[in-house]
């Protein structure tokens, strides 16, 4: 089985999992030059040849078949790399006018979907890109994650730099459930007024449960996604200590979170009792964690490379203010310049312009 992995501001990494068991988070990366895409096999850890990307990507996920690798970039781009052909070029598949900032596609291979920077979530037939199924329009800000429901394949989860997560049926362009973060935060923390995106959409089919890490705030949000009300409960959040870098689930265990933690990198999260909450270590916990604490000084210097999403907000100048104060300035210039040339009229009625030799003999 083949897999991902794709560190904010770093090139194209391509590796393999087991299918299923714990040791599937325990990954082994491998990260090329920048623009190199590095593919590698779990059969004897052997890597197949580098592939070049034209610019750096943001995103990249596999087809369902597991044929190729679509590859969203800074251009707007969207390059398809086929798997079992090592040597092979990426094809240009589609592309936006601003930046790529995730990419999905459906589980039945149909449609590929793309977020960008201007708001957008493109609808797009996989056979033929160039003809577009349909758009879903909402958003305010750049739309930073994107997940086609996996058990619901015709539901689609985006997340934004507008605080939001939205729900929708992407076949048709639909919105159907729109929640606000900013209503869900607590009005003593320290960052209540800070912006900040969703960084990963994660869901576990086996509870219909959501689970989001946003960017520069160490919470994770979990909903339940209710499909017969087509609506998303939220539930909970939890809170860390430390900075989080990703989360994921397992789908025989619960909601793994790897933070910035040099004992205890990983955490595995479980509902108990109804509450989501951290659970005791095992084995197997500890075994990953040690594998993670080995690859600790790579995680964080992708961290310290990266700056979120703080750098694609829209920016907005409030010039208004000026614009009337100076508008004033005019009107008063105007206004003087009129009683110059038109003086007021004097006790006979006559106006009368008055001379610099007149204003002498009245001092």
């Amino acid at each position: 089985m083949f897999a991902l992995l794709c560190f904010s501001g770093l090139p194209l990494v391509l590796g393999t999992v087991p299918r299923g068991g714990a040791d599937a988070a325990a990954r082994r990366v491998a990260r090329g030059s920048a623009g190199d895409a590095v593919p590698a096999r779990k059969q004897r850890r052997r890597l197949w040849p580098p592939r070049t990307v034209v610019r750096r990507c943001t995103a990249l996920t596999f087809t369902a078949s597991e044929e190729k690798v679509l590859v969203a970039d800074k251009s707007g781009d969207v390059h398809s790399f086929p798997v079992l052909e090592p040597h092979g070029c990426g094809r240009l598949e589609l592309g936006h006018l601003s930046m790529l900032l995730d990419v999905a596609v459906s589980p039945d291979d149909r449609f590929v979907l793309t977020a960008d920077r201007d708001e957008k979530i493109r609808v797009s037939w996989a056979v033929a890109p160039h003809s577009i199924a349909s758009f879903c329009l909402g958003h305010t800000e750049f739309v930073s994650r994107i997940l086609v429901v996996p058990d619901h394949p015709q539901l689609l989860l985006s997340a934004s730099g507008d605080c939001t997560l939205r729900l929708w049926e992407y076949r048709h362009g639909r919105e159907l459930h729109c929640c606000h973060l900013t209503s869900l935060q607590e009005p003593a923390e320290s960052w209540g007024d800070k912006r900040f995106a969703v960084s990963r959409i994660a869901y576990w089919a086996r509870e219909s449960c959501v689970a989001l890490l946003c960017d520069s705030i160490p919470v994770v949000y979990i909903f339940r996604l209710d499909v017969p009300r087509q609506q998303l409960v939220y539930r909970q959040r939890l809170s860390f200590p430390q900075r989080v870098w990703d989360i994921a689930f397992e789908e025989s265990r619960g909601l793994w979170v790897l933070r910035q933690c040099r004992e205890a990198p990983l955490v595995l999260c479980r509902p108990v009792d109804g509450r989501w909450q951290p659970v005791p270590e095992d084995a197997v916990a500890e075994k990953l964690c040690a594998r993670v604490r080995r690859a600790g000084a790579m995680l964080e210097g992708s961290a310290a490379d990266s700056d979120g999403f703080s750098g694609l907000y829209k920016a907005t100048f409030d010039n208004v203010a000026a614009y009337l104060e100076k508008k004033e300035e005019r009107l008063q210039q105007q206004l003087h310049k009129k009683r110059r040339h038109n003086p007021a009229p004097g006790p006979g009625g006559e106006t009368r312009r008055v001379t610099s030799g007149d204003a002498a003999a009245q001092s």
